[in-house]
């Protein structure tokens, strides 16, 4: 069995922390020990030998960048004010996943080709085998025009999540509202381009809007069940029965998160990784199978060192090879 991780933030963490993804997590944690860095993200989950021990054979690959009212503290220089800073840090991201790919043991998956070459690699010896990247844009404001999927396109990427907090595209997370003009545009491009449409973080009115009108794949790569919750700092940044619901009736799939916060949405980190265990996220999966009437629509969407460690996930898991 091979595992497609639908979610991990590997340029914003190399650009912002400098975490080597080609070593081990392990190495990554004696090089950060002492550091800043583990107030900021926590202890690293992710390495090149985890994702091989844990057959992690495809990621989505973001990229993303907070706009300047969400930055996280002066350290947080993966930030943007207006579309042209957003372009820029995007491209800056971009261009390291590139430079991953031509180290050799990650490839870029453009189309299908490539996507069965990395699984048939799976099928030989441990160094033949590489790790697919599928590159998706978490929040589109990088994107001035809806033209401009063209370019964005013709440099891999793949998919497209229009919204993390509210973009000038539609609400998000923290920020309703619907679909905009410029959102409807974008999404006719988007489908023009066979892009990949995902739902996570959009404010629900534009996730119904986005759900009813887009005619291509949609997928929320990262995100849970409402109905487990009980008290969750945002509400709106998890999805109801009927969001999951309409999504599987489009033949989308959700990726479970497994981030302590989002599976007992009171806890926190004073009550230790202990306090939530592996049961939680066998329960939202479970949820997401008695919704939709199959397992066909539920996988995993890890976000891990996407703003937390290994001390934010539950009991049993040190790293992605668990």
């Amino acid at each position: 069995m091979l595992i497609v991780d639908a979610h991990e933030d590997l340029a914003w963490n190399a650009l912002s922390f400098g975490r080597d993804y080609r070593q081990s997590a392990l190495v990554t944690r004696r090089r950060e020990a002492d550091s800043e860095i583990l107030a900021h993200n926590g202890v690293t989950l992710l390495g090149w030998t985890e994702w091989l021990l844990g057959r992690v054979a495809v990621i989505f690959a973001t990229l993303f960048a907070a706009p300047a009212r969400r930055k996280l503290g002066e350290w947080d220089r993966q930030c943007y004010r207006d579309t042209a800073e957003a372009a820029r840090l995007y491209s800056a991201q971009l261009d390291y996943y590139h430079r991953l790919e031509d180290g050799g043991r990650f490839a870029l998956i453009r189309a299908r080709k490539d996507l069965a070459g990395v699984l048939n690699g799976w099928q030989g010896e441990l160094d033949g085998r590489q790790i697919g990247l599928a590159i998706l844009m978490e929040g589109a404001e990088a994107i001035g025009d809806p033209g401009e999927v063209e370019l964005w396109h013709a440099r891999g990427v793949r998919l497209i999540g229009p919204a993390w907090a509210g973009t000038r595209f539609c609400g998000g997370t923290g920020e309703p509202g619907p679909l905009t003009p410029a959102g409807h545009a974008l999404l006719e491009v988007m489908a023009a381009y066979g892009l990949i449409l995902d739902l996570s973080h959009m404010a629900e009115e534009s996730f119904l809007q986005a759900v009813d009108r887009y005619p291509g794949v949609i997928v929320a790569t990262h995100a849970n069940a409402r109905a487990l919750l009980r008290n969750p700092a945002r509400p709106d940044r998890h999805l109801s029965d009927e969001m999951i619901r309409l999504l599987a009736e489009r033949g989308g799939v959700i990726g479970v998160v497994p981030f302590n916060r989002f599976l007992r949405g009171e806890w926190t980190i004073s009550d230790g990784k202990s306090a939530v265990p592996l049961a939680a996220v066998i329960a939202q999966i479970d949820h997401i199978c008695q919704i939709t009437g199959s397992a066909a629509h539920v996988g995993i969407g890890s976000d891990f060192d996407g703003g937390f460690g290994r001390e934010s996930v539950p009991a049993e898991i040190d790293t992605v090879a668990d």
